[in-house]
């Protein structure tokens, strides 16, 4: 064989391609034969010719897989014997490699088996042999053998780590340090146990050092191998010490802004500090690292990125996710800084700077939302002047970030409608798509969030907008009609003129079949949605019937989107008419059943890319490549599926939710979906999942209501939603899916009351104080994250609302019998409250503790001296919320903490005082103040100086606009006029004006009114016909309102 095979290698190597195409067949034919093995090795160690050498070396690594286990012992030593000959005394460096990774393969099996105990100790003589040549190919071997047998090394990791060091300040030979890098990196990606990975920090000096050495020799690919290990470092558990951060941050600062280097390079660089800066944001603080980032960062926002390039590659793209990831990490260390960068910048002549100005103020609004919310003014300055930009690119830029303004700087934002919408409404007139496209991106968000105050503006804007839908490209098409939904939903009924055009343009939209218009016929169907919950159910129901046809027949087409957007179209329905959906449930939630059980389509890539695919030598295919293992080098999930899939588990809650017993022939299926979503990898489908599983819940009641076993399926059901909801809240790790948790736990505690809940009590607590502790999963800091405890560390406000909802809803289902649970949660809840915590902190907690008082009742009174000092500090507060909910939880403390709440009467006083004063703008707090006090009266009218407070109590009233402080302030008022109490009867003119204005207004109940009557009456017994030159005063109306309760003679 060794003969004829020689001729074979040489003629697979001839330029001619039907005398390689002849070689190829013979060589895999004769390659079924193990004897093919010693004629490769023979060939490796005796041909004339590098090439056939080489590939010789290549073809026996396709081979030898298949073929080691059958070779006798003493076959097998001499492929051994001549790999290491072929590695140590061959002249050609490629024959040398391929010979290298012939080696590897061979130790997968080898030295497990004990076959090869000598490969580890003639690796680390070779390593430390004279010859370069040796060093670098021992190295090498280190770097692939750690892929195929890593776990050998584990006993003499420290010794290898010595080793790598050493090679990688290895003065001689620039090869032996770049194959050292390589080393490093497969190591790092090998280990993940913490201490070994610590061991690597030393090396990160001669890791720079070796990567600027390439990169001045233009070796780019292998100085991104540093990159790549520092990426292993940052994700590791171990921590980084401040130094390497530094050192690493200006590596990378200087490759980032390197204008000659490859977009790649570069794109690797900026990646590293994005990773930095997400989990190891402390570290960047400390080391004072963010003002040098952000120097280098912001202006590589104005970079022109190459037409032909990779836009994902593009730096000012990755240095806007940089800007990003440290305004969500550090926002209060990055917002001053883009700021004054944007002022500075919208200033610059050249435009790629004013654009980068308002990009950089689009980018941080999420993390910096707060900051930019109290500067808003004159960041909104810098962004509206560049709307009027004659450069269609700063135009552009500003148009989104006034679109990420609405989303983020809610509802600080809506106020300044005035400025804003005049803007976009010139923007939509742009001669530039592109801006027109962002201008209705930023009027869909704008919108979005408005009430009445659209009114003036309805019919400019629609004007516009039905114009553009009708002679635009698809694209402006779609992004305008995200932007009527926005306009219809912040319109509602004003809408109706409207939306019989919209409607009908819909029709042609929803017809349609190409591939390129299904996006816009996905628009449409939501769109056609978002008109009928503005117009109602008694105006779409006769045309409903045809556009849910329509949408029903989209679900042929095979497209995910379309699907997606059917299924919200559904839910929208389902929402508008209620029971008169019952008739749809038969077509839609097989629909839903479908999307949910489709497959997830995870796409892999793999790499099974060879080294030695030159000059055609990887044509030989071989014939074990089931025990080749490719590394898979990407794995992205198919996220349209994803995102159908929670539109579709939505849509099954909304119908279970809004048809009741109807839903009975869908129930157990959708049940076992949500059961199986709330468990699902991707939060989205999850977050759906536990939302709907609370409607599931409602649904079941209603069906079981009237059956005879009916109690216990009901009880099965809320065991499964029970048990699902309590796992949640400690081993879900998403901070949006645990939050819905408890608000639906909140829920049901008040739909089934506390006998219902009882059983799952004990757990429910547990869970709680594990949330108010922040030991849950989703509290968890990422892995390897350095951020401390302090402000860079905030919770999640969310969260943590709905963590302190649980507290007040069972309260309220126990009464006092919460005491005893209350005093477990007391303490983690107070944590909440210190002076160092956030407003929002200290005020949820202030609103939690006042709702427990009002339903727990006397048990407060053992927590007055514990809470009464942070009550009256939040009655100072600058923020209106604290204010409000401080003047609230002062009354609820007045009224159920018994006599120990009796010495703090004059503070509670004087604290309140303020509030009912001209220098108070909310009204809300004032009428909250006057709730405060009400109550406080009414529990202990002796301990107040009724002559002094009343004046001013009745000055603040009618309630303006928190009307739950109804009941508590009139019943006050009630009481003291038919106690007859003299400090209240000396204010009758005053009492017969509020009373009036009462009983006209259209937000009170009929209960309020009746309390508010009966004290009228009571004044006219007392007072009779003195009476009547204050009647005869008032407005006609509110004098006919009071007439109603005049006693007949």
């Amino acid at each position: 064989m060794a003969q004829s095979l020689e001729l074979l290698l040489i003629q697979f190597l001839m330029p001619d391609n039907d005398a390689r195409r002849q070689a190829e067949e013979q060589i895999k034919r004769l390659a079924k034969d193990p004897q093919v093995v010693p004629a490769l090795v023979h060939h490796l160690r005796t041909a004339k010719t590098p090439n056939v050498r080489q590939l010789a070396a290549v073809l026996l690594r396709k081979k030898i897989t298949g073929h080691w286990a059958k070779l006798p012992h003493q076959v097998k030593q001499l492929v051994k014997q001549s790999l290491i000959e072929s590695i140590t005394m061959e002249h050609s460096a490629p024959v040398r490699r391929a010979s290298a990774n012939v080696v590897s393969i061979i130790a997968k099996y080898a030295v497990p088996a004990g076959e090869w105990p000598d490969l580890l100790s003639f690796l680390f003589q070779c390593s430390q042999s004279p010859q370069e040549d040796h060093r670098e190919v021992a190295l090498i071997l280190f770097s692939s053998l750690t892929e195929t047998i890593g776990s050998t090394f584990r006993p003499h990791f420290a010794e290898l780590q010595a080793l790598l060091l050493k090679c990688l300040q290895d003065e001689t030979s620039n090869r032996v340090r770049v194959a050292a890098l390589k080393a490093v990196g497969s190591f790092l990606e090998f280990t993940n146990d913490g201490a070994e990975v610590v061991k690597f920090r030393e090396f990160i000096p001669s890791i720079l050092n070796v990567s600027r050495q390439c990169l001045a020799a233009g070796e780019e690919d292998v100085a991104i191998i540093a990159f790549e290990i520092f990426d292993e470092l940052i994700e590791s558990p171990a921590p980084l010490l401040g130094d390497s951060v530094k050192s690493i941050v200006q590596f990378s600062l200087e490759v980032s802004s390197s204008q000659n280097l490859e977009s790649n390079t570069r794109h690797q660089a900026i990646q590293i500090i994005s990773w930095l800066a997400k989990y190891k944001a402390n570290s960047l603080k400390k080391q004072k690292l963010v003002t040098p980032i952000l120097q280098v960062m912001c202006p590589l926002l104005a970079e022109s990125s190459n037409v032909d390039e990779d836009d994902d590659l593009a730096p000012d793209r990755a240095a806007a996710e940089v800007i990003d990831t440290m305004a969500l990490n550090l926002s209060k260390h990055v917002f001053p800084l883009v700021f004054e960068f944007a002022s500075l910048s919208s200033q610059n002549a050249n435009p790629k700077f004013r654009e980068a100005a308002v990009t950089a103020l689009g980018v941080v609004s999420e993390g910096c939302a707060e900051l930019m919310k109290d500067k808003l003014e004159p960041v909104l300055q810098i962004v509206l002047g560049a709307m009027r930009d004659p450069e269609q690119m700063v135009r552009g830029a500003a148009s989104f970030a006034l679109g990420q303004f609405a989303e983020h700087l809610q509802p600080e934002i809506i106020s300044h409608y005035a400025s804003v919408l005049p803007c976009i409404l010139n923007a939509l007139e742009d001669v530039s798509d592109e801006v027109k496209e962002k201008s209705y991106y930023a009027l869909a968000a704008f919108c979005e969030d408005m009430g009445v105050e659209i009114l003036p503006f309805l019919d400019p804007l629609m004007g516009k907008l039905l114009a553009a839908l009708q002679n635009s490209s698809r694209n402006l098409q779609e992004t305008c009609m995200s932007a009527i939904g926005s306009v219809a939903a912040a319109a509602e009924q004003a809408f109706f003129p409207y939306a019989e055009r919209v409607l009908e343009l819909m029709k042609v939209f929803m017809v349609l079949t190409n591939d390129e218009d299904l996006r816009a016929r996905a628009r449409a169907t939501e769109l056609v949605g978002i008109v009928a919950m503005s117009v109602g159910r008694t105006r779409i129901d006769p045309i409903l019937p045809a556009f849910v046809e329509a949408a029903i027949s989209g679900f042929g087409l095979e497209f995910s989107e379309l699907r997606e957007y059917t299924h919200g179209f559904f839910s929208n329905v389902a929402e508008i008419m209620d029971d008169g959906f019952v008739k749809y449930l038969p077509h839609v939630v097989p629909l839903g059943f479908s999307s949910c059980n489709l497959d997830d389509g995870s796409a892999v890539d793999i790499d099974e890319s060879d080294d030695e695919n030159i000059n055609g030598f990887g044509e030989v295919s071989s014939d074990d490549e089931a025990h080749d293992e490719p590394r898979v080098r990407n794995i992205s999930i198919r996220t349209g599926v994803l995102d159908e899939k929670a539109a579709a588990t939505q849509a099954l809650g909304l119908f279970a939710q809004h048809t009741k017993h109807s839903y009975a022939p869908y129930l157990e299926e959708s049940l076992k979906i949500l059961v199986r979503h709330s468990g699902y990898f991707h939060e989205d489908v999850r977050l759906q999942a536990i939302i709907a599983l609370k409607h599931i819940l409602t649904a079941a009641h209603a069906i079981f209501q009237c059956q005879n076993d009916g109690s216990m399926k009901a009880k099965e059901v809320l065991d499964t939603v029970m048990n699902i909801y309590i796992k949640t809240m400690t081993e879900d790790d998403d901070k949006e899916v645990v939050a819905h948790a408890c608000m639906s736990i909140a829920d049901i505690i008040k739909d089934y009351g506390y006998m219902a809940l009882e059983p799952y009590m004990s757990q429910l607590v547990d869970a709680t104080l594990t949330l108010l502790r922040e030991e849950s999963a989703c509290q968890q800091l990422e892995n390897g994250s350095d951020i401390d405890d302090d402000d860079d560390a905030e919770h999640d406000e969310i969260l943590m609302d709905a963590v302190s909802d649980l507290l007040p809803a069972f309260a309220k289902s126990m009464g006092s019998l919460f005491a005893p649970i209350f005093a477990k949660l007391f303490e983690p809840l107070m944590k909440f409250a210190r002076a160092s915590c956030p407003p929002q902190d200290r005020t949820m907690v202030v609103a939690c503790l006042a709702e427990v008082a009002q339903d727990m009742g006397a048990p407060i009174a053992s927590y007055i001296d514990r809470l009464m000092p942070l009550v009256l500090k939040e009655l100072a507060s600058s923020s209106a919320t604290n204010r409000r909910n401080a003047a609230f939880c002062a009354g609820e403390l007045a009224k159920n903490g018994g006599e120990s709440t009796l010495k703090y009467y004059t503070d509670i006083l004087r604290g309140l005082y303020p509030l009912f004063g001209d220098s108070e703008p909310d009204d809300a707090v004032r009428d909250n103040a006057a709730g405060a006090v009400a109550r406080m009266i009414m529990v202990h009218p002796q301990s107040i100086p009724l002559n002094q407070v009343l004046p001013v109590f009745l000055r603040v009233l009618p309630l303006k606009e928190d009307h739950e402080e109804s009941m508590a302030v009139y019943n006050c008022v009630s009481m003291l006029v038919l106690s007859s109490y003299p400090q209240i009867l000396s204010l009758v003119p005053e009492l017969v004006n509020i009373f009036a204005q009462v009983l006209v207004s259209p937000e009170e109940t009929s209960e309020v009114k009746a309390q508010v009557g009966r004290a009228f009456s009571h004044l006219i017994s007392l007072y009779g016909q003195e009476m009547q030159p204050l009647l005869s005063n008032l407005p006609p109306a509110h004098a006919n309102a009071l007439a109603a309760f005049v006693p007949s003679s």
